[in-house]
């Protein structure tokens, strides 16, 4: 069901050719008003890309945001609109939660919307083959929407980074958007590149 970012065939060889490590950083439940453009600022300090899952809902109310994502070059998803559990609704639900989502991105970015992550992880095989979406999942995820500490998220992180994971983070919150940062700069030191997430799938 899930993208597998994983490199199985992978030789020796082709990994020595690498000069760094690539990772993503993804960021779920926005865009947030407050603390998005905060986030979207400290990622061009820094030249990096991210791939933000956006909920419907809320990038039809900062649709500048959006836009600001796409013209920075950052990878958007679909995170549904209202950010339901996809599975516990009806399907019409289910697909409707998805489209509409998709109509918002593509009517202010004007490009096809071809990734989603459905929250909670879960989506129903007949919906995903309906909406032609390919599904991200995450490899990292330090739980930051349950601490305040920011230095626990980084920690978590930073720990259990490796090749071609995929960090899972919110910039619905000011702790995560701080810790994202951090995180960055921390991984960049020990030779990570940070790419978005249809690089590291598609490559």
């Amino acid at each position: 069901m899930w993208q597998n970012t994983k490199k199985t065939m992978e030789s020796i060889s082709d990994v020595a050719k690498k000069e760094e490590k690539r990772i993503a950083i993804t960021f779920d439940d926005g865009p947030d008003g407050t603390y998005t453009p905060q986030l979207l600022d400290g990622l061009k300090e820094r030249g990096v890309k991210a791939s933000f899952f956006v909920i419907g809902k809320e990038a039809e109310e900062h649709p500048e945001l959006i836009l600001r994502m796409y013209k920075e070059g950052h990878l958007i998803g679909n995170h549904t609109y209202h950010h339901v559990e996809l599975t516990r609704v009806d399907m019409e639900t289910e697909k409707e939660e998805i489209k509409k989502t998709n109509e918002v991105i593509e009517g202010i970015t004007g490009e096809k919307v071809t990734y989603i992550r459905p929250p909670y992880g879960e989506l129903r095989e007949e919906t995903l083959k309906d909406v032609e979406l390919i599904p991200v999942k995450w490899d990292i995820d330090p739980l930051d929407w349950c601490t305040k500490s920011t230095g626990e998220i980084v920690r978590k992180v930073v720990t259990r980074a490796e090749e071609n994971g995929i960090i899972l983070l919110h910039d619905c919150y000011g702790t995560s958007v701080e810790a994202g940062l951090q995180i960055i700069d921390a991984l960049q030191k020990e030779g990570y590149q940070f790419v978005t997430v249809d690089e590291l799938i598609m490559d």
